[in-house]
């Protein structure tokens, strides 16, 4: 077993082949991952080599640790900010003074979450992803999975400006590669935030140990329809696979 950082914008396998390039001596060995990461989060990956590749389902199963950087007022169809906008309730909504603190609380425990539209979680043999860029998500019933979050602690509240988060999200896109629609989620992007710039959005940052299987996006999507804002994962950092953690 091996702790890898994976970096934002590549794809797990992207992160092992990477690896693997800078290890002659694992050219030939058999190489897998535990556990995905979105393409725009970064963090923890665990990578398995040979023999290990058969107690994949152990590593599967170990609890996470996240931190979350949630834009509150905007919602898109990925939870996150490579997506097309689907609502936008406008920034004079949220009110300066909203207890996060408290709020974020009401996430701690056992619960029923949905999978995100655009994931990889397959139900008849397709991937959501697939599904959803079809356009027959209406049907079928979005998958759920039973999660826990064993904590969620509010770390920073800050704002950023229209134009940096313009400029973050072309930057983070041109980081992606493969087919997630990106020239056309950029200009969406750019002509929805050209009419609101000189304006800030509100971001909480939240740190979050949760079980395996755990949607970050879908935690962020959630926390906007509780403030009644909407809101967005604008950074989701692994920071913890079971026992291997950043220091590792």
């Amino acid at each position: 077993m091996i702790s890898l950082w994976k970096e934002k914008g590549e794809t797990p396998l992207e992160c092992l082949e990477r690896f693997r390039a800078t290890r002659p001596e694992l050219v030939k060995e058999r190489m897998t991952y535990a556990g995905r990461l979105d393409p725009l989060a970064e963090g923890v990956l665990i990578a398995l080599v040979g023999e290990e590749c058969k107690k994949k389902e152990k590593y599967l199963g170990l609890d996470k640790e996240y931190e979350v950087d949630v834009l509150m007022g905007i919602e898109t169809d990925t939870y996150d900010i490579l997506g097309k906008v689907t609502n936008y309730q406008g920034l004079t909504l949220i009110k300066d003074d909203e207890n996060f603190d408290e709020l974020v609380k009401i996430f701690v425990g056992k619960r029923t979450q949905s999978y995100p539209p655009y994931s990889s979680k397959t139900v008849g043999g397709k991937p959501l992803f697939a599904l959803a860029k079809s356009g027959e998500l209406d049907d079928i019933e979005i998958p759920t999975k039973e999660i826990e979050i064993y904590s969620i602690k509010l770390l920073e509240k800050y704002k950023i400006s229209v134009g940096n988060f313009l400029a973050k999200i072309s930057d983070d896109i041109a980081r992606v590669k493969g087919d997630f629609r990106q020239k056309e989620i950029l200009k969406l992007w750019q002509k929805t935030l050209s009419k609101l710039f000189g304006q800030n959005f509100p971001v909480i940052k939240i740190a979050v140990a949760c079980s395996s299987g755990t949607y970050m996006r879908s935690l962020a999507h959630e926390i906007g329809k509780k403030t009644g804002t909407g809101a967005l994962a604008l950074n989701i950092v692994r920071t913890k696979v079971g026992n291997y953690c950043i220091e590792k």
